[in-house]
C-alpha cells in the first residue's frame, strides 16, 4: 500500500488543491493525507493560523472520499516551538513510524518540484520517499530541469502507478491533471479587497473564511 503525504501551507486550501488530491486519488487509488504546515517560528503567520488553517482541511476533507488531515507538522512544532517544518525531518518520521520497506511518497506541485534542490538536505529526500509531481499544460517539467536536479532524476522516473508499489523509495511519477487557475496568494487578496472569491474554494472553506473574517484588509 502507499502512503502518500500532500503537504502545504494551504492558507487558504482551494480549488485548485483539491483537483490534485482528487486526481492522486483516483489515478493511484489510494488515500491522500493533506499535512499542513506549522506556522513559521518567531513571526506571525501569513494568513491564517496553523490551527485555522488545518480546520480548512478538515472541513474540505469531509466531504470527500478518500482524504484524510494529518496534523504531525503542527504536533512536532507544539512540542518544539522553535522548530521549522523541514521535509526531511516529516520523511524520518514516518520511516521511523512505518518502517524501511513501507512505501511513502510526496504529492507536490511542479513548480515546488523544480526548486527541490533548494529544500533542506533534498538529494536525502530520494533515499527515503517517492515523488508524485502534479503538473499542467505546460508544465515546467516540459522544459530543461535545474542540472543537479536533472542528474538527481535522470533514472528515477516512473512511467505506472505500478511502479511505486514495487520498491520503497526514490521513484518519480508524474501527475497530470486539468489545468486550475486558483493560488493563495490570489484569493487572499480578492477577500483583502472586496473582490469575488468564494468560487475559488470549497463551500465549507468559504464559509469558515467568511465566518472568522480571514484575509480581510484590517481597518485603519
Amino acid at each position: 500500500m502507499l502512503h502518500l503525504y500532500y503537504g502545504g501551507t494551504f492558507d487558504p486550501f482551494h480549488n485548485g488543491h483539491l483537483a490534485i488530491a482528487r486526481s492522486a486519488r483516483d489515478e493511484l487509488g489510494v488515500e491522500v493525507r493533506l499535512m499542513p504546515a506549522a506556522d513559521p517560528p518567531h513571526r506571525a503567520p501569513p494568513g491564517a493560523t496553523a490551527t485555522q488553517r488545518a480546520k480548512m482541511l478538515d472541513l474540505a476533507a469531509a466531504a470527500e472520499t478518500g482524504l484524510v488531515v494529518d496534523r504531525r507538522e503542527l504536533r512536532r512544532a507544539e512540542r518544539d516551538p522553535d522548530s521549522r517544518s523541514w521535509t526531511i525531518d516529516t520523511l524520518r518520521e514516518l520511516r521511523a513510524e512505518f518502517g524501511d520497506q513501507a512505501r511513502i511518497a510526496l504529492l507536490v506541485g511542479a513548480d515546488s518540484f523544480i526548486g527541490l534542490p533548494t529544500w533542506r538536505e533534498w538529494r536525502s529526500l530520494f533515499a527515503l520517499a517517492h515523488f508524485v509531481v502534479a503538473e499542467r499544460p505546460g508544465s515546467p517539467l516540459d522544459g530543461e530541469l535545474p542540472d543537479a536536479l536533472a542528474e538527481a532524476v535522470r533514472e528515477r522516473w516512473a512511467a505506472t502507478p505500478a511502479e511505486l508499489e514495487a520498491t520503497p523509495i526514490g521513484r518519480v511519477y508524474r501527475l497530470r491533471q486539468p489545468l486550475h487557475p486558483e493560488s493563495a496568494t490570489d484569493i487572499r487578496h480578492r477577500i483583502a479587497t472586496g473582490e469575488p472569491w468564494r468560487e475559488l474554494v470549497p463551500p465549507a472553506v468559504a464559509r469558515f473564511i467568511a465566518m472568522n473574517g480571514l484575509y480581510r484588509r484590517p481597518a485603519l
